[in-house]
């Protein structure tokens, strides 16, 4: 039986602005399927743009993108990723259940599949409550909720999670984990951005850092310590950053 293709493939990615500014050079990543694989680097590292690659955001000045197999820009790949953006980008004039299934509808969900798909999510990122609630009247929590919801909303076989809780307090980010940790053992390829070191470490079996646009170094935490001669992941990324 053939091996299934990677969950993702990065081919000599490179992206480079009008300006001249390249913010990734000849990237290559490959993420198997089923990984749960950590993206770490400082702001301006060229995190956003890989993932602004990924999911189509940005045109790409070389290289290739594919997911599971597919170019990223095929209408098949596009549905295969749901991404849960650092930034808040809720439309304010919907409430959460029309989030939901407007998201669904995008991704070719009929009305009432996706009717019963967002009550699933409702119920499953605890916003019940909320089901008839304009976004801008949800805390900061809660729309950290909806963003997760509506990644998953479409069943996505790779997630990207850019920063997930990043300013969410730490009981929610607890839950977050708990449920980040069981979307992976059902089999969801999961590719994290994160700024918590500690995240990082709990969650992801394999760690790639990235600096200037470039691949620096990547295995699971216990290889990067060794290889750094470091006691902790957090002083792995110093001496890595500072090379």
């Amino acid at each position: 039986m053939p091996l299934s293709p990677p969950a993702l493939e990065l081919r000599g990615l490179t992206k480079r602005y009008d300006d001249g500014t390249s913010a990734v050079e000849s990237f290559d990543l490959t993420v198997h399927d089923g990984a749960f694989f950590g993206l770490l680097g400082p702001n301006g590292a060229g995190k956003t743009t890989v993932i602004s690659a990924v999911c189509n955001l940005i045109r790409v000045t070389a290289g290739e993108v594919l997911v599971f197999g597919r170019p990223a820009a095929s209408l098949e790949a596009r549905g295969w990723v749901g991404l849960a953006e650092q930034d808040i980008n809720l439309d304010r004039f919907l409430t959460v259940e029309e989030t939901l299934v407007y998201h669904g509808g995008y991704f070719g969900m009929g009305r009432d599949e996706a009717v019963v798909r967002a009550g699933e999510m409702i119920d499953i990122f605890d916003l019940r409550a909320k089901t008839r609630v304009r976004t801008p009247k949800l805390s900061g929590g809660m729309r950290r909720r909806l963003l997760l919801a509506r990644a998953l909303m479409h069943r996505p076989r790779l997630v990207i999670l850019d920063e997930p809780t990043a300013g969410v307090d730490f009981e929610l980010r607890g839950e977050l984990w708990r449920y980040i940790e069981r979307l992976h053992d059902a089999g969801t390829t999961i590719l994290l951005t994160t700024h918590y070191l500690e995240e990082a470490e709990e969650l992801c079996e394999e760690i790639a850092l990235i600096r200037g646009g470039r691949l620096i170094a990547r295995d699971t935490a216990d290889g990067l310590r060794e290889s750094y001669d470091a006691d902790t992941l957090a002083d792995v990324y110093v001496k890595a950053m500072a090379a």
